[in-house]
C-alpha cells in the first residue's frame, strides 16, 4: 500500500495526539508548521515548479511565511511537498489572507494559469512541534 507524505504526516499527527496522554505534549512556543502537498495537473509540473521558483518564494517571504523546504517524492514526480513555518495559527491565517490578495501573486497566478490550472489537488496539514522536537 502506497501512502503520500501528507497521509504519513496526518498519521504522525494523530499518533502524537494519542501519545499526549502518555507524556508527549506540544512544545511551549511552538510555531505553526504547515505541510502542503500539491499534485500537479497533467503536463503542468514544470510550470508549477517555475511559479514557485520565480514568484511564490518571494511572495511567501514578503508575508512572513518561512519556507523550511521543498521536496519531490521519489515515486511521485508530479507532486510537490513543502513545509512552511508560521509564528502561530493566527499568523498563518493572516499571512494567507494577505497572500491571496497580493497583486504580485494575482499576476503570477493569472499568467501561469493562462492555459489552465497548475494543480489538480492541494492538501494542507497544520502541525505543532512536540516538546522533544529539535525544531520548534
Amino acid at each position: 500500500m502506497s501512502m503520500t507524505l501528507t497521509t504519513l504526516a496526518v498519521l504522525a499527527c494523530g499518533t502524537a495526539l494519542l501519545a499526549q496522554g502518555r507524556g508527549a505534549s506540544v512544545a511551549a512556543g511552538s510555531r505553526a508548521f504547515e505541510l502542503r502537498t500539491y499534485t500537479a495537473a497533467p503536463g503542468k509540473t514544470a510550470a508549477l515548479h517555475a511559479r514557485f521558483r520565480d514568484h511564490t518564494n518571494a511572495i511567501f517571504e514578503k508575508h512572513g511565511m518561512g519556507v523550511v523546504g521543498y521536496w519531490i517524492p521519489s515515486d511521485q514526480p508530479d507532486v510537490l511537498v513543502y513545509l512552511l513555518a508560521h509564528d502561530s495559527r493566527d499568523a498563518a491565517t493572516a499571512a494567507w489572507d494577505a497572500f491571496r490578495v497580493d497583486p504580485d501573486w494575482i499576476a503570477a497566478k493569472e499568467a501561469s494559469e493562462a492555459h489552465g490550472p497548475l494543480t489538480a489537488k492541494v492538501e494542507s496539514v497544520f502541525m505543532s512541534a512536540t516538546d522533544y522536537s529539535p525544531m520548534r
